[in-house]
């Protein structure tokens, strides 16, 4: 993609529960935003609350978003999103649709996580097992906010069971009741390519035997751990990225569902270990390609 086939409007990157900008230098989305930045396009990871509930990480988004305007004096932005981020940028763009030429959801669960249905079941409200998970993300979010070298604004509010509750199957079946743009008709089917002038678009991977677990990922642990939460799937079984079902991530057009990438593989977690023959980069510069190509 040459400087002339970038996007016409910034891309916002919106990241997923327990989201960052760089830790210690560590980029969140390694090795994406210098890849689209070199081809000539404006690139703004941003951050939202690490752990709550969707609508109050959009609301965030949407400060995140106006501020971006005024600097760039662009007229909108393309938002990508990432897991939980692709519910807060479809919430974003729902309010202003002005403001958004896009969203894209990248192993989003737009309807749903079994994985945390599965947490919701087996630490229910108020349970002393509810209450040690909860601290467990606390500390590690505290840790993370000591360690973000990329984010200089206010300290930013955390709520563990609302982030759960907006993950679970119910929990974003009433998000989509409130918000339904761009969601297919028919499950595993495609959505709207075009709500109120802002264009929607998916893509997400599954584990694949063979390949998702040689490559890179022999050495990484997320993907073990990706492999392990896959067993909690049961609608989906075989058919997830370890965190999101394939068909559940459907939004929009579907740039593809069957990616050989685990749920961090697809943003090219951990410094790029990922399986074989994978190139998760590859999938956002040809991205920005079909925004440019889209007038967009």
């Amino acid at each position: 993609m040459s400087n002339s086939a970038a996007p016409r409007y910034p891309l916002v990157l919106v990241p997923g529960l327990l989201g960052f900008i760089r830790l210690l230098g560590y980029s969140y989305w390694f090795g994406i935003v210098s890849a689209l930045r070199r081809q000539g396009a404006r690139v703004f990871p941003v951050l939202v609350s690490p752990v709550h509930s969707s609508e109050v990480r959009g609301e965030q988004l949407l400060e995140r978003i106006a501020q971006i305007l005024e600097q760039t004096g662009a007229a909108k932005v393309h938002l990508v999103g990432h897991s939980q981020g692709a519910l807060s940028a479809r919430y974003a763009a729902a309010l202003r649709p002005e403001w958004v030429a896009s969203v894209t959801s990248v192993a989003g669960p737009n309807h749903g996580s079994e994985l945390a249905d599965y947490l919701q079941r087996k630490a229910p409200h108020g349970s002393l097992r509810e209450r040690v998970l909860a601290l467990l993300l606390r500390a590690v979010a505290f840790c993370m906010a000591w360690l973000e070298t990329g984010y200089t604004g206010p300290r930013l509010p955390i709520d563990v069971a609302a982030a759960q509750q907006s993950l679970t199957t119910e929990g974003v079946a009433a998000f989509n009741r409130r918000f339904p743009q761009g969601l297919p008709d028919t499950w595993g089917g495609e959505g709207a390519a075009e709500v109120d002038g802002v264009r929607y678009y998916s893509w997400s991977g599954t584990l694949q035997p063979g390949i998702t677990d040689r490559g890179g990922n022999r050495f990484d642990g997320p993907n073990r751990a990706c492999r392990l939460f896959a067993r909690t799937f049961q609608r989906e079984a075989g058919q997830c990225d370890g965190m999101v079902g394939r068909y559940s991530s459907h939004l929009g057009t579907v740039i593809g569902d069957d990616f050989a990438l685990d749920h961090f593989d697809i943003v090219n977690q951990s410094f790029g270990l990922v399986g074989k023959g994978a190139d998760p980069v590859g999938l956002f510069v040809e991205h920005a390609r079909r925004l440019h190509a889209a007038g967009l």
